[in-house]
């Protein structure tokens, strides 16, 4: 078998070391941009059998200048950094990794929801200062009855509703491609957004960022949520609106908010979400454990591997490309 090539856009990992030994499997070779620039990208990408991309953005004028790329692999769930109408246009299937931190990231989205509740970020900076009171952190509600909604019934919500049902939380949820049947089969009443705002003491965004969700959550959702309510984002960060949430929290309009993600990140130095006792923030984060990584790129790079040998990958993004995708 020829020698083939697999570009890396761009990477997250301390080495590429499980992508190497799976591609090594097809006689692919691994090279990884100098950088992750469109120049620099299109450099190692131009000649390239197969591509991998993490956060770069991969545009329509870089996949013409693609000419022997058959897949596009996303190390990730979301594919909004891929020009997919462009890679279908050009016969190259694009596949991301729908699986491979649901157990993370729905873990995180508790922790923070824990954390807000309870107040734990502030009460330990507190405690850290020496101020040993009970009474900064007051008041502090039962979480046993309360409502959380979910915005979105994929993967991932799907594992966060049953450990917030452990913890006596109601679960309502609005995912307009979730049958209702689907959630009741869980316990998860379905609802209509207005519903979701309206009902929930806690919302989880798990929703995928298109055209249509992005901002979702803006300042007309803020207005119509409880100012008793804490938002948590581990999904994409453009599905919120950060100038609006600022306002709403300057409003009183809602009590918190944790967020995973951002549209900006980093952050710029001034955000207006910085220095906020209500406000928890974590890097980007909520995927990642030492397990995760190693699924990623092992799942990622195994699509790559059966479109270079002429299989059919597992979860392409744009399946009518299959029958007119590019062949060696």
């Amino acid at each position: 078998m020829d020698s083939l090539l697999v570009a890396v856009t761009d990477s997250v990992f301390p080495n590429l070391d499980a992508a190497r030994r799976v591609l090594s499997a097809v006689h692919a070779e691994v090279r990884l941009a100098s950088q992750p620039t469109p120049e620099a990208i299109v450099e190692v990408a131009r000649e390239a059998d197969g591509v991998l991309v993490t956060y770069a953005k991969v545009t329509a004028e870089m996949i013409r200048e693609m000419k022997r790329c058959r897949i596009i692999s996303r190390f990730g769930i979301g594919v909004d950094n891929v020009d997919i109408a462009a890679a279908t246009s050009a016969g190259i299937v694009v596949t991301k990794v729908p699986d491979y931190c649901i157990d993370e990231v729905s873990d995180h989205a508790m922790a923070l929801l824990l954390a807000l509740v309870r107040k734990i970020p502030f009460a330990n900076r507190r405690a850290h200062a020496g101020k040993w009171e009970m009474s900064a952190v007051v008041p502090i509600h039962r979480l046993r009855g309360t409502t959380l909604g979910l915005a979105g019934f994929g993967r991932i919500p799907q594992l966060v509703a049953p450990k917030a049902q452990a913890f006596g939380l109601k679960v309502i949820s609005n995912d307009p491609y979730i049958p209702k049947e689907v959630m009741a089969r869980v316990g998860v009443e379905s609802v209509t957004f207005e519903e979701l705002l309206e009902r929930s003491d806690y919302i989880s965004v798990h929703a995928p960022l298109t055209p249509e969700t992005h901002h979702l959550f803006n300042a007309d959702a803020f207005r119509k949520m409880k100012p008793s309510a804490y938002l948590i984002n581990t999904a994409r960060g453009p599905l919120v609106d950060a100038q609006a949430l600022a306002d709403a929290l300057d409003a009183g309009q809602l009590a918190g908010a944790a967020l995973d993600v951002l549209s900006q990140e980093p952050p710029p130095q001034d955000s207006r979400l910085f220095g906020r006792d209500n406000v928890i923030l974590t890097p980007h984060t909520g995927f990642y454990s030492e397990e995760s990584l190693v699924d990623l790129q092992v799942k990622a790079s195994e699509e790559v591997a059966r479109v270079l040998t002429g299989q059919t990958p597992r979860n392409p993004v744009n399946p009518e490309v299959l029958q007119t995708a590019r062949k060696s």
